[in-house]
């Protein structure tokens, strides 16, 4: 039986450049690529592109390298306010904005540098803000199976800011409750309660 699934065939793309494909673009909107201050675009947003979808050469086993750690803890750790940055994968246009992640060690904790980290391996590719939430929550079950993980994002959406409803001061918000954060509500109310406040320092 037949796929039913759209499959693009790029046999003459293999021989063009990913510059040669952005200078194409220029062309396509309008603008002449050989003007002064174009010189050089197709070569800074190829490096651009590199650097902001680097994630898909990342894996959480190489950043979580050598920072599990046997600890007996089994309180919440929170890592909040944890800066950011995607790429919508509908319009290739940023979003952004702050990460707060919390798990319940079962016996292993992560290396609190690593949290960010391992934020930034599922944020820097073409994403969804949903999908994006559960990623992190389930990199860290995987990598420690602790109590539970709970995970919230606060984020802008460009593609809501400058097209379409063009509304400048929305945010989206959403959250991933695992384990004892999904089961337990005093566990959640005191993750949601930690989260919301500030910092006295």
């Amino acid at each position: 039986m037949p796929s039913t699934s759209a499959t693009i065939e790029t046999p003459l793309l293999d021989s063009i450049s990913t510059q040669d494909l952005y200078r194409e673009l220029l062309v396509r909107i309008g603008e002449d690529p050989a003007r002064d201050g174009l010189l050089r675009t197709p070569e800074r947003m190829e490096k651009s592109m590199k650097f902001l979808t680097r994630g898909y050469t990342m894996n959480v086993t190489d950043v979580l390298h050598e920072a599990l750690f046997d600890v007996d803890y089994d309180e919440m750790v929170i890592v909040k306010d944890i800066e950011f940055f995607s790429m919508c994968e509908h319009h290739l246009l940023p979003f952004f904005g702050k990460a707060h992640v919390a798990y319940v060690p079962n016996g292993k904790v992560i290396g609190l540098s690593k949290i960010p980290r391992l934020v930034d391996v599922f944020a820097r590719r073409l994403q969804v803000q949903e999908r994006l939430t559960r990623q992190i929550g389930d990199a860290i079950t995987d990598a420690i199976q602790p109590q539970g993980v709970a995970v919230i994002l606060e984020a802008q959406h460009l593609c809501m800011m400058m097209r379409g409803v063009e509304k400048q001061h929305s945010f989206t918000v959403t959250s991933a409750m695992l384990g004892v954060f999904k089961t337990q509500l005093q566990t959640r109310n005191e993750f949601l309660s930690l989260v919301r406040r500030q910092a006295s320092f």
